[in-house]
């Protein structure tokens, strides 16, 4: 690829590279430090920078190798000391942004994808300076409704998971000898029942309350109340995702019940639908869930090795439905301007 290709463009520490830039993938896959990832039109873009400051000083403090730091330190790194994040990362996103629409003028801002890091640089000795990226490159989003996410369970769960950082990229490649044919995503669990999230997703499920079980199957003309929208806690070690948050409250707005306890397999039988969320996919319906049945010894077999039980779902639900459309209205209400960026 030409350094004068559209598909891609890298900011590093304000300026453009001259260089085509590899995948967002790879990118991550080659860089230590914390990152958020958003859609170009910026959605909550607040939210993306507070956990991208909070993800950094997690890891300055408790795992700084994941910050490209040496490893041990003798004290903790202050790494805004005196410099708030947006002030570090806003004038690069404004320059990627810009840069790609200069470059494909007819471009949306939907079809954006912007991937900001932050990594220690500068002077780490001293406890100050760090090396801001900004990827931008193109993104289809999927259609809602259209395809759905075919997920199974295949790992363990995260060290550090409160913040997001770009060495999980490769850490999650052992997981892969446990991906079974056609599957889009893979889910993490500590014991094999209990799910925690989706390797680069949260996940949900809408359960039957169990005492309605009794009272017929699932209908689209339901009362709200007679379900309940699950989600790992952040304390059971998930990510604290954008949208895992935005979909508790957009719930608990419009009273659908939520509660914050990790899937259990084990009652599957009461999972009515699914859905896994990210800042790029928004929400994403689930087709099906699969689980090795045999977890002991998970992490010496592959795929084929083990039994899996499934659970198949008809087509995207009427809750997950609604929590869509209002999740797109408050979308709307919180695009930014890049030109607000200050």
């Amino acid at each position: 690829m030409s350094s004068s290709s559209p598909a891609a463009v890298l900011v590093s520490n304000g300026a453009v590279s001259p260089h085509a830039p590899p995948s967002a993938a790879a990118f991550l896959d080659s860089t230590a430090g914390a990152y958020t990832t958003a859609r170009g039109s910026l959605h909550w873009w607040p939210r993306h920078l507070r956990r991208l400051t909070e993800s950094a000083a997690l890891l300055a403090r408790s795992h700084p190798h994941l910050l490209g730091l040496p490893e041990p330190r003798r004290a903790p790194l202050d790494l805004f000391s005196g410099t708030p994040v947006h002030a570090l990362v806003n004038p690069s996103v404004r320059l990627a942004i810009r840069e790609m629409r200069r470059r494909l003028p007819a471009i949306s801002a939907e079809n954006l994808a912007l991937t900001a890091l932050v990594r220690a640089g500068g002077d780490t000795v001293s406890g100050d300076g760090l090396d801001v990226f900004v990827h931008a490159g193109t993104y289809a989003p999927p259609v809602f409704g259209e395809s759905g996410a075919r997920v199974a369970v295949a790992g363990g769960g995260r060290e550090a998971a409160a913040a997001k950082y770009a060495p999980w990229a490769r850490m999650r490649k052992s997981m892969e000898k446990m991906r079974p044919p056609g599957v889009t995503e893979l889910l993490l669990s500590n014991d094999g029942d209990h799910i925690l999230e989706g390797a680069v997703t949260n996940f949900f499920v809408v359960c039957q309350q169990e005492e309605r079980e009794k009272n017929g199957p699932f209908s689209s003309q339901a009362i709200d109340t007679e379900f309940v929208v699950q989600t790992a806690p952040l304390s059971d070690g998930v990510l604290p995702g954008i949208i895992r948050q935005i979909v508790i409250e957009v719930c608990h707005d419009i009273g659908i019940p939520v509660q914050e306890i990790s899937p259990s397999w084990s009652r599957h039988e009461f999972w009515k639908e699914a859905f896994v969320t990210s800042s790029l996919r928004l929400i994403q319906h689930v087709e099906s869930v699969q689980v090795p049945l045999l977890w002991e010894d998970i992490q010496s077999k592959t795929w084929s090795d083990v039994p899996w039980g499934v659970k198949q779902f008809q087509g995207v639900g009427c809750i997950t439905t609604k929590i869509q459309m209002e999740i797109l209205k408050r979308a709307r209400r919180e695009e930014y301007d890049i030109n607000n960026l200050l």
